[in-house]
Parts: structure tokens; C-alpha cells; sequence
């Protein structure tokens, strides 16, 4: 997994014609410790290879995605695979082995504790989302109504009204999330 993860980065950075000191000013990383993670000689962890996968533009799933997997339809659940990390505060892992061919995105997401009660900032777009409570108290906001959720609560609506959530605990809150449509859709 360090050689794959290596191996992309520096395929990806020299592609676009990118020194390594280049990638380290841009990311604040050691060029010593780039040279390293490219050889495939160190581990990273997952902010660090964040900030990569910004440098480089590109998402953190660039770097987890299997092309073996595309024609299977079992996933295996030690075969989970985070896609993208919203905000340092939602991890987000793919529930399927491709979802670029699929109509509805089925993710976990693990949601880190937030004990700040702050407005959440609630957005909408076209589809629809349901919402399955695994673990924790979700707080859900719909039009601005706050609704507490509960392991074994769900929550199904249309994404075109206002709508977001978040956790005001100490404690982690996973969830699994279906949307539709799926925003990956042919885009990989």
C-alpha cells in the first residue's frame, strides 16, 4: 500500500512537471520525507497526504482507488476505502467497488466529534438522500428545523430543500448515507 501510494505521487508529480521542492513548499512536507513516501520507504498520514492530494490536485481517493475492483459487485468490509475527507470532520468510504457506473452513492461516514453548538451551515441540490444512524447522536436540519437522531433512526428526503447535519458530541457519529444521484457518476 506505501509503494501504490508512492508510486502515484510521484507519477502524478511528474506529469505535471513538478519538482520536489516545489511539492514541499506546497505542502508544507519535508522534501527528505517526499522522496522517502515516493520509494514507498515511509507511511503518511491522512492530513499530510490531504495537503498531497491538494498540491496535486486531485482527491484523496486518487490515491485508495483498486482498478481490480470496478467489475466486482461483493465489497468486503476490510476492503472499505476512505474517498474523500470533508472539513477534517466528516470521513466519507466508499460502500461499493465502483461507483462510477452507479445510479445512488452508498457511503459510511464517520463524523468527529464537534461539542460546539454553531449554526450548521445547510446547503441543497438536485436528488434525494437517506440517512441511516449506525452509531452516536446525529443532529439533522431540514428548513431549519434541528432533529436529534439515534443508532437506528433514518431520515429520507429531497436534497432541493436546505439540509445539512453535524455532531454536537464527544463521541463519533457513523452513518450510512445513500444519495441520489450520484455525483461520481462516469467521472472517473
Amino acid at each position: 500500500m506505501k509503494k501504490d501510494i508512492g508510486n502515484k505521487i510521484k507519477e502524478l508529480r511528474t506529469n505535471k512537471k513538478m519538482t520536489l521542492r516545489e511539492l514541499s513548499e506546497g505542502t508544507g512536507l519535508s522534501i527528505g520525507f517526499l522522496s522517502q513516501l515516493e520509494r514507498g520507504l515511509t507511511s503518511i498520514a491522512t492530513d499530510s497526504l490531504m495537503k498531497i492530494a491538494e498540491a496535486l490536485d486531485v482527491d484523496l481517493n486518487y490515491f485508495f482507488a483498486n482498478p481490480k475492483r470496478k467489475n466486482r459487485v461483493v465489497l468486503r468490509s476490510y476492503e472499505k476505502e476512505v474517498f474523500k475527507i470533508d472539513s477534517s470532520t466528516f470521513i466519507n468510504y466508499n460502500l461499493t467497488t465502483n461507483n462510477s457506473d452507479k445510479f445512488m452513492l452508498p457511503r459510511l461516514i464517520e463524523i468527529l466529534p464537534n461539542n460546539t453548538e454553531e449554526n450548521i451551515s445547510q446547503y441543497k441540490h438536485d436528488g434525494e438522500e437517506f440517512i441511516y444512524v449506525l452509531e452516536g447522536t446525529l443532529t439533522l436540519c431540514i428548513d431549519n428545523d434541528q432533529h436529534e437522531l439515534y443508532p437506528g433512526d433514518s431520515a429520507h428526503y429531497k436534497s432541493d430543500i436546505m439540509h445539512n447535519y453535524s455532531n454536537y458530541t464527544n463521541k463519533m457519529v457513523r452513518i450510512i448515507e445513500v444519495s441520489y444521484p450520484n455525483q461520481f457518476k462516469d467521472k472517473e
